[in-house]
């Protein structure tokens, strides 16, 4: 079931090739004068240049070709030789049926599925999440949500931090501050034991506040800095004492995760880390020497990967460092080989900060090398820093980052104080005025966000972003909500959908919107940018709210209204689908 843009262009293109204009040049595009046409292309004038002949000549031909076409009203020349078409309302009234009656609202799935695995999130172990891992969730959310909807199998991964520096840092600076873990790490003998009481009392507050300390000294005293290396190494070899305490440290931090992630309606398939790929790395350095990619250089172990012709120097991935640790990239270049194994994904997308960029570029280099992945399978789609007001990095009022469970709170309680303000929900339960405050929260969160193409920054603002007014989240919801309580009204009184037919403009624009959800989700998919889907959303939104003003439902005479509650709740069906994707609950009522 292919929307009108598609089976129209089908048509063109026909008949430019019956006039000997190549196909390609046939494109067929939503017109930028809706009040002039549905649709238009602008092939002639690409082909009067190809072949040397008047575009207004082959425009006029191709449109004699088109006139007798049932599905278009009219077929119009306009200027040197654009062709401007306008649906006919039968053929707007039969998609619309079809869009009604398809459980995926219009949409078509992929071509030829893959198995594809998103990388996304990113915590690390022994931190709270901030506002930073906000934006890798959330893409990361909606771009799986968007290929498992497309027919694709996917995985999503969480991919902690778990393995690294940081771990050794913190080892240390916990047994500075506790003279009984220190002992304890001393003497543990058993990995694999239960967690010593001594252990349970490290909290992930007590890691939040040490490791800014820890870090910051170890950029300052070499000697600390040595003794974190070590402990790390310690660690990655299961030094009992050391493996306990980082068993406690993951643990702790694993419960405010799932809560923060729970909040934002982010969830993951596989919930591994660095440390789940740690059996792999000896085996997988000893194919990296037997291959001839590993290099010596000062005491540590590097795979180069620079290449001929690049126009600038990537550095090499260090594989080994000087003291027999395995780094950052190390994990990834193992987790790489793991997916492989576990999953054998055709596609492996990598959810990050753009800032990571040059780090996957020289990680992916080196598993094309090592045959781990075939060359392109490997892709990171980065994204830009989300600003305060002032246009920098959203920072606390003091300065800090911003947990990211601070920020959902403070959303939330703007969200409550929204729904207020508008009289929304004042006679509801308190569990469910707090449900709906949830979900208006979230969704402001989320379409922030998401209405912005993933590569670039923007700025994020509270009082805006949660408005029922305007380009946001709160406003969808609202929308979708009004449908739903439209047709609880039609049912209650014994109103029945029926066939749809278009008479009046309003209607002709919801459905010409309803009939561009497929080329939204296909723009979505390619490019892996929620962006689209998310201007989609509001443009429906928009028509149906013009609708709902210009088209009388309930009071209209049967016929009408019968055909007005079939548009109305296949928008409510897309709006849902829509937001869904873009990992956005909607309420039944406000």
């Amino acid at each position: 079931m292919s929307d009108l843009k598609r089976t129209l262009g089908e048509a063109v293109e026909a008949a430019f090739a019956a006039e000997g204009v190549p196909a390609e040049l046939a494109r067929v595009t939503a017109s930028d004068r809706p009040d002039l046409a549905d649709f238009q292309s602008n092939g002639a004038l690409a082909a009067a240049k190809r072949l040397g002949r008047n575009p207004r000549e082959i425009a006029t031909a191709v449109a004699g070709r088109l006139k007798d076409d049932a599905r278009l009203s009219s077929v119009e020349i306009a200027g040197p030789g654009f062709l401007n078409l306008k649906v006919a309302d039968t053929a707007l009234a039969a998609r619309a049926d079809q869009i009604a009656a398809d459980p995926r609202a219009g949409a078509e799935a992929a071509a030829a599925p893959r198995r594809v695995l998103v990388d996304y999130g990113g915590p690390n172990v022994a931190k709270p999440m901030h506002v930073g891992h906000l934006r890798a969730s959330i893409i990361g959310e909606s771009v799986k949500r968007l290929y498992r909807f497309r027919g694709d199998e996917v995985v999503g991964d969480a991919h902690f931090g778990d393995w690294g520096y940081q771990m050794g840092l913190l080892i240390g600076a916990v047994c500075d501050e506790n003279p009984d873990i220190a002992a304890l790490v001393g003497t543990l003998n058993d990995k694999d034991a239960p967690i010593p009481a001594a252990f349970e009392r490290v909290t992930l507050a007590d890691l939040d506040r040490l490791y800014p300390m820890a870090s910051a000294r170890g950029k300052e005293d070499p000697t600390y800095r040595d003794r974190a290396r070590k402990l790390t190494a310690d660690l990655q070899a299961h030094h009992p004492g050391c493996y306990v305490l980082w068993r406690q440290f993951r643990a702790v931090t694993q419960v405010a995760l799932a809560r923060d992630f729970h909040a934002l309606g982010v969830d993951f398939d596989w919930w591994k880390g660095e440390s789940d790929v740690d059996h792999l790395i000896p085996e997988m350095i000893a194919d990296l020497d037997a291959k001839g990619l590993l290099v010596d250089d000062q005491g540590a172990r590097i795979v180069r990967v620079a290449r001929e012709g690049d126009k600038r120097e990537l550095p090499p991935l260090l594989v080994v460092s000087s003291e027999g640790s395995a780094m950052y990239g190390t994990t990834d270049l193992a987790t790489i080989l793991d997916r492989k194994r576990a999953f054998d994904p055709h596609l492996v997308i990598y959810c990050v900060d753009q800032r990571q960029a040059d780090h996957f570029e020289i990680v992916f280099r080196a598993a094309y090398l090592a045959g781990y992945a075939a060359e392109g399978q490997l892709e990171h789609i980065g994204f830009g820093t989300m600003n305060g007001t002032d246009g920098k990095p959203f920072k606390t009022r003091e300065g800090g980052v911003l947990k990211l469970a601070d920020l959902i709170e403070t959303t939330r309680a703007k969200a409550r104080e929204r729904l207020r303000e508008a009289g929304l929900g004042e006679d509801l339960p308190p569990e469910e005025f707090e449900d709906i405050a949830g979900k208006v929260a979230v969704a402001a969160l989320k379409f922030a966000d998401l209405s912005n193409f993933r590569g670039t920054s923007y700025v994020f603002d509270l009082d805006r972003f949660t408005s029922f007014e305007g380009k946001t989240g709160p406003y969808l919801l609202y929308q979708a909500v009004r449908v739903k309580s439209l047709l609880r009204r039609a049912l209650a009184e014994g109103a029945e959908p029926g066939p749809v037919a278009v008479t009046e403009a309003a209607e002709r624009d919801l459905v010409l919107t309803l009939d561009a959800f497929d080329g939204a989700l296909a723009e979505a998919y390619d490019k892996k940018a929620p962006n689209a889907l998310a201007e989609h959303a509001y443009r429906l939104s928009q028509a149906f709210s013009k609708f709902y003003a210009a088209c009388p439902i309930m009071s209209a005479e049967p016929e009408l209204r019968a055909s007005r509650l079939t548009l109305a709740g296949a928008a409510l069906r897309q709006l849902e689908l829509a937001l869904d994707l873009l990992g956005v609950a909607t309420p039944e009522r406000m």
